[in-house]
């Protein structure tokens, strides 16, 4: 199983929006065949591992990191490719949690007289594809959000100055996230006082991520700009923003351009909000949403849709506001802290700022739980993780 998970990993950067799967079948204590998901349309783990495997499937134990699908999607369902096979066990290291599976794969299986285990690795599994399985229990993507910071959390210098606060490795850590992500969550003060492309480059990845996906392989994820007031208009397309890949512009409904450069669509989404969708460019459009009690973009609903497009994880890089009103929402699922070796001052600007806790008791500051923490050159990379209530 602990390679069938090795194999699984393989397929973070391309799968979306399926899950990372692996397979590896073992016969008479050898390995005959194995196989991974690579991206959404092609072989599923266990057709991959089959094909592979050939008439020695028959007699098999089949380890998968998920159980196998037992419906008709893009791909016919694995179960019965396993059945046909002649498997003769089948190791799942969890159940798949989407509705059109929970628990239909492995009762298929037991029905056509092939054993069946669950739970081993199941950790390991959960945490591989937790968020394809936060998607399928909310709808609603699983939300990263990174800040790069100075020893005293600080991003920039009092006068806005600000490039570069962290080393390379550090940066090319960052656009390891965004390779992950489905789309990227910025604020409009940051593409308009930085200009920036909000691009996965390959050339700057980690020679690890390069060694599993080549440039033909990347995705780059949609840019999406929380602009409640409608700042950016049809003449601010020379931003780099525009250059390359996708923009969904989010607007509040009641900001003054509502209504103006072309035709709406509406879209009712699963927590009953009511949205509307216009295309501005062919690269472009806008999105209209509720405003939250401050007037800003409801950030729930903003979730709500990209959940409805079925992206699974999304990485917010963004400026320390709106930064912070996703924590202060609880809305972040893992946040990577990158801090540099330096100190700024107090006149600073600050990394995150967030009100002080309810009745201003530790007991009630919003708690993670470290994952890990990593040497990056000079810097230091803190992975955490929202911690369950």
């Amino acid at each position: 199983m602990r390679r069938a998970l090795k194999l699984a990993k393989r397929g973070r950067y391309t799968t979306s929006p399926n899950p990372c799967v692996g397979c590896v079948l073992v016969r008479d204590g050898m390995v005959i065949a194995e196989g991974y998901h690579r991206k959404a349309g092609t072989d599923h783990a266990e057709a991959a591992a089959l094909k592979n495997a050939g008439s020695a499937a028959a007699g098999a134990t089949a380890y998968v990191t998920l159980e196998p699908c037992s419906h008709y999607g893009r791909t016919p369902p694995c179960a019965k490719a396993l059945i046909k096979a002649g498997v003769r066990r089948v190791v799942a290291a969890v159940e798949d949690c989407n509705p059109q599976v929970a628990g239909r794969g492995m009762r298929m299986l037991r029905e056509a007289g092939i054993k069946t285990e669950v739970g081993l690795c199941a950790q390991q599994a959960l945490y591989l594809n937790r968020a394809f399985f936060k998607a399928m229990r909310t709808g609603l993507p699983y939300v990263v959000a990174k800040s790069a910071c100075s020893l005293d959390n600080k991003i920039a210098l009092s006068d806005g100055r600000s490039q570069w606060i962290t080393g390379a490795k550090a940066r090319a850590d960052g656009q390891r996230l965004r390779a992950r992500a489905d789309a990227i969550i910025t604020g409009v003060n940051t593409v308009l006082a930085d200009n920036p492309q909000y691009t996965v480059r390959y050339e700057e990845l980690p020679a690890k991520v390069r060694r599993v996906i080549s440039a033909a392989q990347l995705r780059q994820p949609l840019k999406v700009v929380l602009d409640s007031k409608g700042r950016l208009n049809a003449k601010a397309d020379h931003l780099a923003l525009f250059a390359q890949g996708n923009v969904l512009q989010v607007c509040v409904k009641n900001a003054s351009a509502f209504g103006q450069e072309g035709q709406m669509r509406v879209i009712t989404l699963k927590n009953g909000s009511e949205l509307y969708l216009q295309q501005v460019a062919e690269n472009w459009q806008r999105l209209w949403v509720d405003a939250d009690v401050d007037g800003h973009c409801d950030l729930l609903s903003v979730l709500y849709f990209l959940g409805s497009l079925e992206f699974r994880q999304i990485l917010v890089e963004a400026g320390s506001t709106l930064t912070s009103a996703f924590l202060s929402a609880h809305l972040v699922d893992e946040l990577f802290v990158y801090a540099a070796p330096i100190i700024l001052g107090k006149n600073s600007l600050p990394a995150l700022a967030l009100p002080e806790p309810e009745s201003l008791a530790i007991a009630h500051a919003q708690a993670f739980k470290v994952k890990s923490v990593k040497r990056l050159g000079d810097d230091v990379r803190v992975q955490l993780q929202k911690r369950e209530a």
